[in-house]
């Protein structure tokens, strides 16, 4: 059975990553040291062979998708980008340590949305939605291999709600620049609604491609944790 290849990976830095504050649905581009770090990368690291990428339409990730996968073409998926974080928008973590709202919204829960912002519930929607467009997408333009260009909160999401095997969100949580590699097929989507969770990138680094145009890769650990909103 015919299989896909989805490399999906976080953006880099912004400004506002780098002051530690909440950035969701705002549309900020990479700061410049966000661009150096991506290209260093990219230089020194092997990434796959992608024919076409799926980004998020804020400028941050499509930034990131230019440098990491010069030459092909970015389609634009709506439902990839950030959650929405309502009044937490712009707003320095440290500022909101005792706000009643904050710490609730702290505790978790699909339905437990931040103030006038969007509940993890409608965000894991997204998440499918986002996919299901993806891969269908894939399927019936032949295409074998596709990068992935999001945001920190949805690719923990995606990969806890999707990816097999089975983890939680901050279990996903990597550097910018840095992903996953999952492997999916039609059954596996349209029965299952999951994916195989192949391993990390650009923790892979490439040793040939075999006579399909396929990646062959070593596996390389090595991980420190992050977030996308701080």
């Amino acid at each position: 059975m015919k299989s896909y290849r989805l490399s999906i990976l976080r953006h880099g830095r912004t400004a506002a990553n780098e002051d530690g504050i909440y950035i969701g649905k705002t549309d900020l581009p990479l700061s410049e040291g966000g661009k150096d770090e991506l290209r260093e990368l990219y230089e020194t690291h092997e990434y796959p062979r992608v024919q076409r990428v799926y980004s998020s339409p804020l400028e941050r990730a499509v930034q990131s998708a230019e440098i990491l996968f010069p030459d092909r073409e970015i389609i634009e998926v709506d439902d990839l980008r950030e959650m929405d974080f309502g009044v937490f928008e712009g707003v320095k973590a440290e500022e909101l340590l005792e706000l009643d709202t904050y710490k609730k919204w702290l505790k978790g829960g699909l339905d437990n949305p931040p103030p006038n912002g969007e509940s993890l519930r409608n965000m894991m929607v997204r998440c499918y939605t986002a996919l299901n467009a993806i891969i269908l997408d894939m399927m019936e333009n032949d295409i074998t291999q596709a990068g992935v260009m999001t945001h920190s909160g949805i690719l923990m999401n995606m990969m806890s709600c999707f990816g097999l095997p089975k983890m939680k969100p901050m279990q996903f949580a990597c550097p910018r620049g840095h992903g996953y590699e999952v492997i999916v097929t039609a059954q596996m989507w349209q029965q299952g609604g999951c994916f195989e969770i192949a391993g990390k990138i650009p923790g892979y680094q490439s040793v040939g491609y075999n006579d399909a145009g396929e990646a062959l890769f070593d596996y390389e650990e090595g991980y420190e944790d992050g977030s996308d909103q701080v």
